[in-house]
């Protein structure tokens, strides 16, 4: 195939579930955790960045998954690493409750050089009946563009907005 150039593989990068470090008290509830629901151009394994422009693709580097996915997975393992809740699991785990989260950030602001994650959570009954909700943003330092450091901020970011989740949602089970 004369004429075509390879395009350099993305480097893939990955997020980490929050070591929450809590007090210690009896795991109580059961908690399902939904497939997060994202704008398209997050709902994606590309990196977003936010610009001047708008919201842009951080070129040669993605997430290791579409990011919804990745973050119900890691806000799974979270929960698990709290052991805060009796179970927690997936849609198919028959939970008296289910934690529905829209992504509604997930960038850097170069403008801004700050890392943000802003997610819009609800507890729902098993009988659809909303419980509580709560919005929660993380906010991290961002003092370059390259894809190491922000993968590294949106990951500081998301800590802080697991960690807040992992606290606000037992107690109302």
């Amino acid at each position: 195939m004369a004429g075509c150039a390879a395009t350099p593989p993305a480097v893939t990068y990955d997020l980490n579930p929050v070591e929450p470090n809590l007090t210690a008290r009896p795991p109580h509830g059961e908690l399902a955790i939904a497939m997060p629901t994202a704008i398209s151009v997050i709902d994606s394994p590309r990196i977003v960045v936010r610009t001047a422009a708008g919201l842009e693709y951080l070129k040669g580097v993605e997430w290791s998954g579409r990011l919804p996915a990745l973050l119900q997975k890691k806000l799974i393992e979270s929960f698990e690493r709290s052991h805060r809740l009796a179970a927690v699991g997936g849609p198919s785990l028959a939970a008296k409750y289910t934690l529905v989260t829209d992504i509604r950030r997930f960038e850097v602001d170069v403008t801004r050089s700050v890392a943000v994650v802003e997610f819009y959570v609800q507890l729902v009954g098993a009988g659809g009946q909303i419980i509580a909700t709560q919005d929660f943003i993380g906010e991290a330092p961002a003092p370059h563009d390259d894809g190491a450091t922000v993968s590294a901020v949106l990951d500081a970011a998301l800590a802080k907005v697991l960690r807040q989740i992992v606290i606000w949602a037992p107690p109302k089970l």
